[in-house]
């Protein structure tokens, strides 16, 4: 009762915690879906009802079996010298060899644990894909407004080239261009649009949620920078990974299997009692001279082990505990290495998504604005034409796209980071 109230309340502390979490990052919005996740996302649920399964099992197996109760009815008496025996009411109770009840209880505690620890797994995982889904979100949206800025631009352009054309100083052509590509960004907003709703109904899955349930705008407010130290952050792993504690607990648990399978060498104690009914006598030579304890019920004690001969059937017990125990630990390894090359792979991602991050907004971002500026003083003038406008505008466009998707591209980075941690990421000082 007590470990099961720890894990309970680590749990709550730990919502709590992640929801403070991400309102200090200025993302209360992404906080309320986590938050609402954890308490209805139904694969959580499933997780912490195989955890309480698990709990549940241990005083089923750390108990002694039931006793077994006999009744004897002879359908011709034994006939004794005090009488003729009429029935019989006997117990037995089997009591496993020292310790075997011990491992018992202590494998389905270990076993128990392995399930919390896959709980709390099952929780980092729609954690993950909150996030996930929450910066594909902000992806679209930032899209959207770009497209709708650039869609402002293109129309301001278009009103533009038709009063240069009306003064006959443009040409059609260029106010027909200027169509076709403000047809290309109408058609982009409705692929945007398309993509958001299965992005919500993806986000409504996690939640709880009705498919149908609208989401309001999503944006990112910050974008943190995380200590990338790999030492660091394997350390990290290495303590909070929830993949990682649920394969020791299996460790351990294999190993307490190993000394249960050698204890099944030796016997069980066997105890019984059991009480006689007796009649007395009635014969004729009875009657006359009854012996002494004429009729007196009869109680007896029984005291047996079993003989464990068979040992071809506890050699394999054994050698299956013992392979068993070998595989829990090859399968901790091969755990170990996922998570250390998982953490290496995203913080290369991150650090190279920043780097871009950085060239797309401090160089890229103005010299593209730059670009068009200065075209459509051009276009104005009459010194260009509008394919050199529309080329200014589109890699305009493409700068603005491309540095929302390096937006959500970080933060999804970032948000793996934190599952293969097990834990919030170590922020950079500043």
């Amino acid at each position: 009762m007590i470990f099961r109230f720890l894990i309970l309340f680590a749990v709550g502390v730990s919502l709590l915690t992640a929801a403070e979490g991400y309102a200090t990052l200025g993302d209360e919005q992404l906080a309320a879906y986590i938050e609402q996740a954890l308490r209805e996302n139904p694969s959580i649920k499933e997780a912490f009802s195989r955890y309480q399964a698990g709990l549940a099992k241990a005083p089923q197996v750390g108990t002694l079996p039931d006793p077994v109760l006999s009744l004897t009815q002879f359908t011709r008496s034994p006939e004794t010298r005090v009488g003729p025996q009429q029935g019989m009411v006997s117990i037995t109770q089997r009591i496993p060899w020292w310790g075997k009840l011990s491992d018992r209880e202590q494998i389905a505690g270990k076993e128990a644990e392995a399930l919390a620890a896959g709980y709390e797994m099952r929780r980092d995982e729609v954690v993950r894909r909150v996030k996930l889904a929450y910066y594909e979100l902000c992806y679209i949206d930032a899209a959207m407004k770009v497209t709708e800025e650039d869609l402002d631009l293109l129309r301001h352009f278009e009103t533009l080239a038709q009063a240069r054309y009306a003064q006959g100083v443009g040409l059609q052509q260029a106010v027909v261009k200027l169509q076709a590509e403000v047809t290309r960004d109408l058609n982009r907003l409705e692929i945007l649009k398309r993509q958001r709703v299965d992005a919500e109904a993806a986000l409504n899955a996690l939640l709880g949620a009705n498919p149908n349930d609208p989401r309001a705008t999503a944006s990112h407010a910050v974008q943190p920078e995380a200590d990338l130290r790999y030492e660091a952050l394997v350390s990290l792993a290495r303590e909070n990974r929830p993949e990682l504690e649920a394969d020791f607990h299996q460790i351990e648990a294999e190993e307490q299997r190993i000394q249960l399978a050698r204890r099944d060498y030796l016997p069980d104690l066997i105890l019984g009692a059991s009480y006689t009914d007796v009649g007395g006598r009635e014969d004729q030579a009875g009657r006359a001279s009854p012996p002494p304890d004429n009729g007196k019920n009869v109680l007896s004690f029984t005291v047996g082990v079993n003989i464990p001969i068979f040992r071809a059937k506890y050699d394999g017990a054994l050698r299956e505990a013992s392979e068993r125990f070998a595989a829990a630990r090859h399968r901790y390894r091969d755990t170990a290495n996922q998570v250390t090359a998982g953490i290496r792979a995203t913080s290369f991602r991150i650090e190279t998504t920043a780097t871009q991050l950085k060239l797309f907004e401090n160089t890229l971002l103005p010299q593209a604005e730059q670009a068009l500026r200065s075209s459509e003083s051009a276009y104005s003038t009459g010194t260009v034409g509008v394919l050199e406008l529309l080329d200014s505008e589109r890699i305009l466009l493409d700068v603005r796209l491309g540095l929302a998707q390096l937006n959500a591209d970080y933060l999804k980075a970032l948000a793996e980071l934190e599952r293969n941690l097990g834990t919030e990421f170590p922020r950079s000082s500043p």
